[in-house]
C-alpha cells in the first residue's frame, strides 16, 4: 500500500481518487506562476505548487486541491491562493458533493509578504462560504511538512479533519515557536515533543481533527468518503450552536491542562493508563486505547 506521507501531490490526486477522474483546473501547460517569485529571482513551478480540479470520490462528483509540499513546502503566495479561491467558489456554483483539500503547507509564503497574507484569509472566507451554500469541505493532513499558519487555520475552517499519526496541525511551527520564545519554550529539535505536540494523535485527543488514519493513501481516501458521508447527517454550514460548542471546548482544555508543559502529561490527565505507550501505538491499537478518553467524547 502506498505511504500518504511519501507521496506527492500528483500521486496522491492519482491514488485517492477514482481512478482516472481527476480534471485539473490550471494545469502546468496553463504556466499560472507566481509574478512575485520571478522578481526576485527564485525558483517558480508552472502550477504555482497546487493541483485543483474535479474528480470523482466512490463514484460521487466532488472539487480537490492537493498542495506540493516539495515546492516551497507547499507555501501558499498570490497565485496559489486564488486557485484555491477559485476551486472552492466554482464548487459554490456548480454545487458539488463535497470539497476535499489535500493540505500540507508552512502557511503563507514569505517571499509574498501581504499577498500571501491577504490569499489565506481569502481562501479561510471561500471555505465559509463553500459550508453556507451547502458544500462540505474535508481536510486531510497527512504530509512531511504538515499543515502550519493560516492554512492551519484554514483546516479547522472546514467541516471535518482527517490526520494520521505522521501528519500535524498547528498555527505557529516548532521553529517559529522556539524563535519567538527561546528553545526553553519549545525544542525544535526534540522530534518526539514536536509529534506528541502538533501530531495526529495530539490532535484526535483534544478534538483538533475528526479522524485518524493509517499513513496510506487508501485509508485517507476511506477516511474522505466517511468524513462527508457524516455531513449529510448534521448541517454543513458553521452554526452559532458549533461555534459555541467550540469555544467551550476550547475553554475546557485551557481549564483542564493549561498548566502542563508535555502532552504525555494531558493524555495522563484524560485518565489514559500509560501514556508513555501511545506514541507506540498504531493507529487501529490507538483509536481503541483512546475511545473513551478523547475530550468531547460521549
Amino acid at each position: 500500500m502506498s505511504s500518504y506521507l511519501e507521496s506527492t501531490a500528483r500521486e496522491r490526486v492519482q491514488r485517492l481518487f477514482d481512478a482516472g477522474s481527476f480534471e485539473e483546473f490550471l494545469p502546468p501547460s496553463a504556466r499560472a506562476i507566481s509574478p512575485h517569485l520571478a522578481q526576485l529571482d527564485a525558483p517558480v513551478a508552472f502550477d504555482d505548487g497546487v493541483a485543483v480540479g474535479r474528480a470523482l470520490l466512490d463514484g460521487r462528483p466532488v472539487f480537490a486541491a492537493a498542495q506540493e509540499g516539495g515546492f516551497m513546502g507547499g507555501a501558499v503566495g498570490e497565485v496559489h491562493g486564488a486557485k484555491l479561491v477559485g476551486l472552492l467558489r466554482r464548487a459554490i456554483a456548480e454545487r458539488a458533493n463535497a470539497v476535499v483539500l489535500l493540505l500540507e503547507t508552512g502557511g503563507v509564503r514569505l517571499h509574498e509578504a501581504n499577498a500571501g497574507l491577504i490569499a489565506v484569509s481569502e481562501v479561510m472566507r471561500a471555505v465559509l462560504d463553500a459550508r453556507a451554500a451547502g458544500v462540505p469541505v474535508v481536510a486531510l493532513v497527512g504530509g512531511s511538512n504538515g499543515c502550519f499558519g493560516g492554512m492551519g487555520i484554514v483546516a479547522r475552517c472546514t467541516n471535518a479533519v482527517v490526520m494520521s499519526e505522521e501528519g500535524r496541525l498547528a498555527m505557529s511551527g516548532p521553529e517559529v515557536i522556539e524563535t519567538a520564545s527561546g528553545v526553553e519554550e519549545f525544542d525544535s529539535r526534540d522530534r518526539a515533543l514536536v509529534w506528541r505536540t502538533t501530531g495526529g494523535k495530539q490532535r484526535y485527543l483534544l478534538g483538533d481533527c475528526q479522524a485518524l488514519v493509517p499513513d496510506t493513501v487508501a485509508a485517507f481516501r476511506q477516511g474522505a468518503i466517511d468524513a462527508i458521508a457524516a455531513c449529510r447527517s448534521e448541517p454543513v454550514e458553521l452554526t452559532l450552536e458549533a461555534l459555541e460548542a467550540e469555544q467551550a471546548l476550547l475553554g475546557e482544555r485551557i481549564e483542564r491542562f493549561g498548566a502542563l508543559r508535555d502532552p504525555l502529561e494531558i493524555w495522563a490527565a484524560l485518565g489514559i493508563d500509560q501514556p508513555q505507550l501511545l506514541p507506540m501505538l498504531e493507529a487501529g491499537d490507538f483509536l481503541a486505547a483512546a475511545a473513551a478518553h478523547r475530550l468531547g467524547a460521549p
